[in-house]
């Protein structure tokens, strides 16, 4: 580990042998990311390659102990994997030539290039990575706190680490009435996650022969089912064909837990609200930018993510900041799939700006959301900015295959646990220029 400590700056609290007397500490180093999810995880790997060598390293802060796969959330729910297959200590993913600041960031000063932290330390930076992701507002949505917290509620979330292992009992313990699934009116991570445990939930139920007692329902604050034209009328094909109700522009506003029922507003007539009774009630939290960052409007845009380049990802105020992942401001699905993409254009290009030479990669929005919809079935949809859809394989991605199941399942985690937090992976764009190639040969 590298760190440079100023013996000057004096305060109180931390140090064992005199407790009332700490010295701050001040670090240096050429990159600095901030966040240890995937894209900080990923671009720490990448830039460490380069820059290890104190001062010019690489210096990663973040406050959590575990790091998680989060896209295996889902089959978590589902009763399709351990929860364990998840999660790994954060000591054991972030890469071992950097140096690792179990803290968070309080302030940023961008003028003078540096960030403070909770426990007082100041960074020095030459390039900072933002990379902090997407927060939850559980307690934004009355009721959801208390109700997730009482185990008699039929309230659960795949959304929470420490709510995604509840859910399976939940959908085993539901054989009659209303289940209803949620997706709420703001910005969501994994945005294909919502109605993907719907209907897996469903398929449970159709398997162990109660579903003909259970009204299933996909309550979703979106205009349409999904984003992208040829995957939404697949998606609404499975739901027609599986009695799975739909009902669009309808955001959940409050739980009664006590009751058992659920508020909803109609988005196209706000004023517009329905009280709706469940025996399983699925909840996909308000989330938004973290608060670090609207508290920022240097950063930040209107809304609160960070300001940055749709397609060079860099920072458009100051020039050696870059933004990666869900808090930033680029109009894409915010999936995984997207980080690995961005990852490598934003790579090249910091590369480029320290050597003086133009950026000359772009980002064109690609994102990646594998749909299950039953065990052993998956519509795996690839699309970019304009919502073209962007495959991979010579195949009809479109209907439901067994082959982008396992991928789901099997090789995705293996990719981002071996391949991706180690800066080896850039998404799937090789493979489809061969793919387009061969099938190109054939025709």
């Amino acid at each position: 580990m590298h760190s440079v400590v100023n013996s000057n700056l004096l305060s109180i609290s931390r140090n064992t042998s005199f407790p009332n007397v700490i010295r701050y500490a001040h670090h240096s180093c050429k990159i600095l990311v901030i966040g240890g999810g995937t894209g900080g995880c990923t671009m720490a790997a990448k830039l460490s390659k380069t820059f290890h060598k104190s001062p010019n390293h690489v210096i990663i802060i973040e406050p959590s102990k575990d790091h998680y796969y989060q896209p295996l959330f889902t089959l978590i729910g589902g009763g399709i994997s351990k929860f364990d297959t998840s999660k790994k200590l954060m000591k054991d993913v972030l890469p071992k030539n950097t140096q690792w600041l179990k803290d968070k960031v309080v302030s940023f000063e961008p003028e003078e290039n540096k960030v403070k932290t909770e426990n007082g330390d100041t960074v020095q930076y030459d390039v900072m990575i933002v990379a902090i992701g997407l927060e939850l507002h559980w307690n934004k949505l009355p009721g959801l706190i208390e109700s997730l917290q009482n185990p008699e509620a039929q309230v659960c979330s795949i959304y929470g680490p420490n709510t995604v292992a509840n859910v399976f009992d939940k959908i085993k313990k539901t054989e009659e009435g209303n289940a209803l699934f949620t997706f709420p009116n703001t910005p969501v991570k994994c945005p294909g996650a919502p109605q993907k445990i719907a209907y897996i939930s469903e398929h449970y139920w159709t398997t162990n022969k109660t579903r003909n007692n259970i009204n299933v329902v996909y309550n979703t604050s979106l205009p349409v089912i999904f984003g992208v034209k040829e995957y939404a009328n697949s998606l609404l094909q499975v739901c027609n064909n599986r009695n799975i109700q739909v009902n669009l522009h309808t955001n959940l506003i409050a739980i009664n837990p006590d009751k058992k029922e659920a508020v909803f507003q109609n988005l196209e007539k706000p004023e517009n609200k329905h009280i709706a009774k469940y025996s399983l009630l699925h909840v996909t939290p308000p989330m938004g930018p973290p608060d670090i960052l609207k508290k920022h409007e240097t950063l930040s845009n209107e809304v609160g993510f960070l300001d940055i380049h749709p397609q060079t990802l860099q920072h458009n105020k100051f020039k050696n900041i870059y933004g990666i992942g869900d808090c930033t401001s680029t109009p894409n699905s915010k999936t995984m799939a997207a980080i690995a993409s961005q990852s490598k254009v934003l790579y090249e290009n910091i590369m480029a700006n320290l050597s003086g030479r133009e950026m000359k990669m772009f980002y064109n929005g690609y994102s990646s959301c594998p749909l299950v919809t039953a065990p052993g079935k998956c519509i795996l949809a690839e699309f970019d900015y304009t919502f073209t859809p962007q495959e991979t394989f010579p195949i009809n991605q479109k209907r439901e295959l067994l082959l982008m199941y396992l991928l789901k399942k099997h090789l995705f985690p293996f990719i981002y646990w071996n391949l991706m937090l180690k800066g080896l992976w850039n998404g799937p764009e090789k493979f489809r220029k061969i793919f387009t190639f061969i099938k190109s040969k054939n025709c």
